[in-house]
């Protein structure tokens, strides 16, 4: 059935996405991302893995601060944009400017936007078109591909 449904698509029911990944200028190996970052954020960074729904502590953080990319430490996200989406991973309804890219991401057979750190390419989550204005989007992001910088204490070196 899979195959069947896989040549309906074109292949897509078997590809997490579908347009090629740009390059991404920060580049490291496996071996070298692993050294880097937990196991589980490996795997959601740079397996599109999902964390489980509420298991993040970042879904409490209620400080201002920024949300960094857990792997390069580019910033991404301001803290003002994060809001409750009751979905039970950090929601935001605007990333900062020039942080993210997108794909398309065919996992669930259909086709749901994908967003990455426009740096290092790690795999953020997924943007939906149910948040609140002024942009009525959704970052709904793992929590596990993130770090919290509070206001007032220094971002980290991106990483090189």
């Amino acid at each position: 059935m899979l195959k069947h449904l896989s040549a309906l698509l074109g292949g897509a029911a078997l590809s997490s996405t579908t347009m090629a990944a740009p390059p991404f200028p920060l580049k490291k190996t496996e071996s070298e991302w692993r050294k880097l970052v937990s196991p589980q954020a490996y795997t959601v960074l740079f397996e599109h893995g999902t964390e489980r729904a509420g298991t993040s502590p970042l879904n409490q953080e209620k400080r201002p601060g920024i949300y960094i990319c857990a792997a390069c430490h580019q910033p991404l996200f301001d803290a003002s944009h994060k809001y409750e989406s009751g979905t039970g991973w950090p929601s935001f309804w605007q990333h900062l400017p020039q942080a993210l890219g997108t794909s398309t991401d065919y996992k669930l057979i259909y086709p749901r936007t994908e967003y990455h750190c426009a740096r290092c390419g790690g795999h953020q989550g997924h943007v939906f078109n149910d948040g609140p204005m002024p942009t009525g989007k959704r970052y709904c992001n793992n929590g596990v591909a993130l770090a919290f910088v509070p206001k007032g204490e220094a971002l980290p070196p991106l990483r090189t």
